[in-house]
């Protein structure tokens, strides 16, 4: 396959929340609301999210979105209709929208196709278990109704090849909660919907790398992205990651010429850490340079309960370098395998040659359920259930473990993320105190094995998402039982060899 040539243009610096730099917050949310208006991605008639909703998902004041919203009204974006909500406005102007701010739109558009880490599989996943949201807490039934009318709505079109690039509707939907949500400006044309963040991963392997290339992956990262990118023929350069994320001049060092780079900024997987605004600008400025692509792995973005979030990537990248992949296997439920990848302009052509040899589309049925589950707003519902749950339980497991276990265990806190990570003392193995909690019925996952170039460090990763509050005290005493001995006794040895 052709590579796709890389491009040049300066950089633009300007971050998504620099007061100084793009005004104030409000002006913020209506220049999303209006851009999405313009590229296409929220149409006549589509319901805007309620204030409450939007200033819950972007951690700011109501307020803030309420004076967005009025300036909106008033400059006829928007309409509103008492209870039943805020719409936009039927016969709004695109071209006048347009003509007053540039929108970024695909330069080339894709051509028409023919219709043509150890996981559990148990019914309960156990305590810790990594990958899992809050099952519990699913709105099976809301979720059960909707299938059952896609069911008995089934006709020919329902049962034929479905579009390679995914469903429509279910694309449009992605671009509108994406533009709104987490700040990345595009169209429905730019997303590709895959079978899960491995399936964004392959095929965009597929489509930029050939053999030998060189691959920038976070040291300690996400070991099973390795799979695919090896399988492409990839050569992979673990860069290591500090306070502020990966470290963009060892990169630079290590391979200065690597086609690709694979992170996990918001918080990076496994040490949680987000990647600092000063990075994301060296990194967005590397790939201009080399004209590289980033691979933005936005796994848990969705989910911060301190302080403002950072704004993904994507939303920053002024050079169309990104690569925005995201799944519903956190935000819904992991058995749907359902993602999807927001595509640059330039890559549109080549993602299309790719999915013609190696179709990578998920199931249309339920691309449909999933669409008609945003339409109807149990998505944006859901989430905003769940950031409340998750930051319940996540507080409620940090209270659990320093009551346990005191200094013993250094339970590291970030602003976001779905897991906690419990830093061991000195010459503790990690994989030995992960052996020994297994054998007390804890899937517990270990840093150590996600290091590769850099120096093992030791510490549990132990996810939340699915260990209840009532429980928390139960888990921490039960994971104290299975390890407080080996600790204790490591501490004596390392107490008398000082």
């Amino acid at each position: 396959m052709m590579r796709p040539q890389s491009r040049g243009g300066r950089p633009r610096t300007a971050a998504v929340n620099d007061r100084r730099r793009q005004g104030s917050l409000f002006r913020q949310v209506y220049d999303r609301i209006r851009h999405g208006i313009a590229a296409g991605s929220m149409r006549p008639g589509d319901r805007v999210p309620s204030a409450r909703g939007l200033a819950s998902e972007l951690g700011i004041a109501r307020g803030t979105v309420e004076e967005a919203y009025q300036l909106l009204v008033a400059e006829g974006y928007v309409v509103r209709r008492g209870a039943a909500g805020s719409f936009v406005a039927d016969g709004v102007a695109m071209e006048a929208v347009l003509s007053r701010r540039p929108v970024a739109r695909p330069r080339r558009a894709a051509p028409a196709m023919p219709a043509s880490v150890s996981v559990r599989h148990d019914r309960d996943a156990l305590p810790f278990q990594l990958g899992v949201p809050a099952l519990d807490a699913f709105p099976k039934g809301q979720w059960s109704r909707i299938v059952a009318r896609h069911a008995r709505r089934l006709d020919a079109t329902d049962l034929c090849y479905p579009d390679p690039l995914g469903l429509p509707r279910l694309r449009e939907n992605i671009a509108r909660y994406l533009t709104l949500s987490r700040g990345v400006a595009c169209t429905a044309e730019q997303i590709v919907v895959t079978g899960g963040f491995q399936g964004a991963l392959g095929l965009t392997a597929r489509t930029v790398l050939e053999a030998g290339d060189e691959v920038w992956l976070e040291d300690p990262g996400y070991t099973i992205a390795h799979h695919p990118l090896a399988a492409a023929g990839a050569r992979l350069s673990f860069v290591p990651v500090d306070r502020e994320g990966l470290i963009v001049p060892a990169g630079e060092k290590q391979a200065r010429t690597a086609r690709l780079a694979l992170v996990t900024p918001s918080h990076q997987f496994p040490t949680c850490v987000p990647l600092s605004l000063p990075r994301r600008m060296a990194l967005l400025a590397w790939a201009r340079r080399s004209g590289a692509w980033i691979i933005e792995d936005d796994y848990d973005g969705e989910f911060h309960y301190a302080g403002r979030p950072l704004p993904a990537l994507k939303s920053i990248d002024r050079d169309d370098r990104v690569l925005y992949a995201g799944s519903f296997s956190k935000t819904l439920f992991p058995g749907l395998r359902l993602g999807y990848v927001v595509v640059p302009a330039e890559l549109l052509g080549h993602f299309v040659d790719a999915i013609k040899m190696a179709d990578t589309t998920a199931p249309a049925f339920l691309q449909s359920v999933v669409a008609t589950f945003m339409e109807e707003g149990h998505f944006g519902r859901h989430l905003r259930r769940m950031r409340s749950l998750y930051g319940a339980r996540r507080a409620a497991l940090i209270g659990a473990l320093k009551a346990t276990f005191g200094p013993r265990l250094d339970v590291v806190t970030s602003g976001g993320g779905l897991h906690l990570l419990a830093r061991l003392p000195p010459r503790v193995r990690d994989t030995t105190i992960g052996r020994l909690g297994a054998s007390r019925g804890l899937a517990l996952h270990t840093l150590s094995p996600h290091c590769r170039g850099t120096t093992p460090q030791h510490a549990l990763i132990l996810p939340f998402t699915n260990v209840r509050e009532r429980m928390a005290l139960q888990v921490a005493q039960r994971l104290a039982r299975a390890i407080g001995a080996h600790l204790a006794d490591a501490i004596g040895r390392n107490g008398r060899h000082t």
